[in-house]
């Protein structure tokens, strides 16, 4: 149950954020860390299929892997 302290965490900071700012602001914040969190998947997955292609030989097999 190690992940309860990150999900205890994350509601702790969502409402302390909420406290610092009125209804537009969060709005608008919540946006924008949403987009941060997509960001940063899209570098997690490229990371990933990167990392796959360099331990592994491009072949037919992979498509993802792109010749550099």
């Amino acid at each position: 149950m190690s992940y309860c302290c990150d999900v205890l965490l994350i509601s702790t900071l969502a409402c302390q954020i909420a406290d610092c700012l009125d209804d537009d602001e969060l709005s608008l914040f919540a946006a924008d860390i949403l987009l941060l969190s997509d960001a940063l998947s899209a570098i997690a997955v490229r990371r990933s299929i990167s990392n796959s292609c360099t331990n592994n030989t491009p072949s037919t097999d992979n498509p993802t892997c792109c010749d550099e």
